[in-house]
This record gives structure tokens, C-alpha cells and sequence, in this order.
């Protein structure tokens, strides 16, 4: 039977757990949403040997864990994971379901929404709760030129996707108490129609961007890919990470990792050092959480310029070459 109080889901994605913090950061920011729709929050969390990940969830907010831990479902299967979870959402009755705009959400999210006739927000940027009650899912719009408020008025749960690194994770409390429910294993699931045979894990940067301290970016203003390449060198001498704009994506001068905005990825570093970019909106979304920004760019007026802390007029790839050779005359002292 439904639970006569409201629930806010997060999917607990615990693969890459201690480098991906996403359901970490959707625990947070549905407990700051919950007490406008009177609910509780609760992580949902399919897989085996999952004891370490539920008191993880419960020490960084979530109030209820639900959990179906078994052998049969140790190898992610979409199939499984989404018929299991539909049948917990049909159960149980959650107003909302979010999940990490990961690759693992992003095939996920769909495939369940699917299930529960629902409606799904992908890669949303923000969320709130409206003045009726409505989830608001914010999410960028034809190619990331518009932001759009979505609400889903009448199907339920509400279901959203959100890219890491758009809120804060609550602190771990060891302290932390919820309620732990375990499930059995249906024994009517479908039979799996992909069967794995073997993975590997695929190296990954040292450090996400999305949480280094020290993140580069850089702008078509940097004039060429080839000097837009010292900006590896100078993130290398600072232990920081690149990012990028779109238009230095498109013209195939950083990957699409690298893309900082709207469409890609959100930073928060305690520094950011912009390099000719003029200050798209589209960009500039993505750094509403950066502790302190400097910004380097011939043009005085620019509005990356406007939003920097501090504002350097100059040739962004002449700073960047003397800002190299200043760091490797340190190191060689």
C-alpha cells in the first residue's frame, strides 16, 4: 500500500561511489525540497553487497533506504533494474524520482520513466518546488540557448535527471539514523535479454572537473588548438583540470569532457582562471559555485570580465605562456 506520506526518491548509483557523488548530491537537495511538500527522503539502491552504500546514503541524508541486494543482480542489467524499481514506485507511491545525469542515469532514467508513464526532465541544472507543489525541473533548451522550467502537472512521480556537480553533498554524520527496508527478490522477473560476459573499467582523469580545486578555462579567444594546448601545460603546473566553451568544443580543440555550461559540465573550484572567453550565458551558468574567478581577455567589456573577480586586460594566451614560465622557474629553484 502507499505510504500516506510523501517521498522524495533519489537512485542510488554506487558504482564509481567515492569519485561519482551525484546521489550524494541529490540526497541534499531533496532534503532541502522535501519540507515544501511535507515528504521524507529515501535512496533506492538495487545490486549486491550493498551494506557499506546504505549507511553511506543514510549518513548523508537520506531518511529511508530501500534496498534489494542479491547475487542475481551483482552485473547491472537495464532491464531488471527498471522493472524492479517500477514495481517499488507502483508500491510505494513517490511524488518524485531523481536520478544522476550519469551514462549509467542517462539510459536508466529514460527506460524507467518509460515504465511508469511518466514524464522526465533530462539534465537538469536546477530544482525547486513551486507555489502548487510541483517539482520544477530547470533544464537547458534548444542546444542550450534557453533555459526552460518544466513541470509535470498530472502523471506521477516526477522524475528528473541532474548533472553532477550542480548541488553540495551534506557532509557525512556518522550520527546519521533511517530506516533500512530490504526486498526480496521477485521471482517473476524477465529474463534478461543481454547477458554480460565481462567488463573492464576504462582509465579516467585524475581528478573530475567537476570537483577539482583549480579549473583552467579556456575560449576561442585563445586564437589557435595549438595554444589552447598550454592550457594542459598550465593546469599540469597548477594540479588543476581544463575546461572549455562550446565554440572550443565545436572547433575541436578540447573534447567534450571538457565542456564547461549549460550542455555540459557545472564546476565549483575554489579558483577559476578564464582564458579569452567572452562570457556566454550558456557558459557563465556553469560557474555560479566557483569560489573566485579571474579572467583574462584583450576586450575590458566582455562580460566574463564583468562577472570576475578580478579582471586582467591582456593577450589571454601571452598570460597564459608567462604564467608557465613563472611556475616552471619556481619549480627549478
Amino acid at each position: 500500500m502507499p505510504s500516506p506520506k510523501r517521498h522524495i526518491w533519489v537512485f542510488g548509483d554506487y558504482r564509481n561511489y567515492f569519485q561519482n557523488r551525484v546521489t550524494l548530491q541529490l540526497l541534499s537537495r531533496a532534503r532541502d525540497l522535501a519540507p515544501a511538500i511535507g515528504a521524507e527522503v529515501a535512496a533506492v539502491i538495487v545490486g549486491h553487497d550493498l551494506d557499506e552504500y546504505v549507511g553511506e546514503y543514510i549518513a548523508h541524508g537520506a531518511q529511508t533506504v530501500y534496498v534489494l541486494d542479491d547475487p542475481a543482480l551483482k552485473d547491472y542489467n537495464i532491464e531488471r533494474y527498471a522493472e524492479i524499481t517500477a514495481r517499488l514506485s507502483k508500491r510505494y507511491a513517490p511524488e518524485i524520482i531523481l536520478v544522476g545525469a550519469t551514462v549509467f542515469g542517462r539510459e536508466f532514467a529514460p527506460f524507467l520513466a518509460k515504465r511508469l508513464k511518466t514524464g522526465l526532465t533530462a539534465d537538469c541544472i536546477d530544482l525547486n518546488i513551486n507555489e502548487k507543489g510541483l517539482l520544477v525541473q530547470t533544464a537547458p533548451a534548444f542546444g542550450g540557448n534557453l533555459i526552460a522550467d518544466i513541470v509535470t502537472p498530472n502523471a506521477r512521480p516526477q522524475m528528473a535527471t541532474v548533472r553532477p556537480g550542480t548541488f553540495q553533498e551534506i557532509p557525512h554524520d556518522d550520527s546519521a539514523t533511517g530506516r533500512v527496508v530490504r526486498l526480496p527478490l521477485p521471482g517473476d522477473l524477465p529474463h534478461p535479454r543481454v547477458r554480460l560476459i565481462r567488463s573492464r573499467r576504462l582509465p579516467q582523469r585524475a581528478q573530475r572537473l567537476e570537483e577539482a580545486a583549480v579549473v583552467i578555462c579556456g575560449g576561442r579567444g585563445m586564437g589557435s588548438k595549438t595554444k589552447f594546448k598550454k592550457l594542459f601545460e598550465l593546469a599540469r603546473l597548477m594540479e588543476g583540470e581544463v575546461g572549455a566553451t562550446r565554440p572550443v568544443v565545436h572547433a575541436n580543440w578540447a573534447g567534450h569532457d571538457a565542456l564547461v555550461g549549460q550542455a555540459g559540465r557545472h564546476v565549483r573550484p575554489r579558483v577559476l582562471l578564464s582564458f579569452g572567453i567572452s562570457g556566454a550565458i550558456q557558459h557563465t551558468a556553469a560557474l555560479a559555485n566557483a569560489d573566485f574567478i579571474i579572467a583574462f581577455n584583450k576586450n575590458p567589456h566582455a562580460t566574463m570580465m564583468k562577472l570576475a573577480d578580478v579582471a586582467v586586460v591582456a593577450d589571454a594566451n601571452q598570460v597564459c605562456s608567462a604564467l608557465i614560465r613563472a611556475l616552471k622557474g619556481r619549480i627549478r629553484e
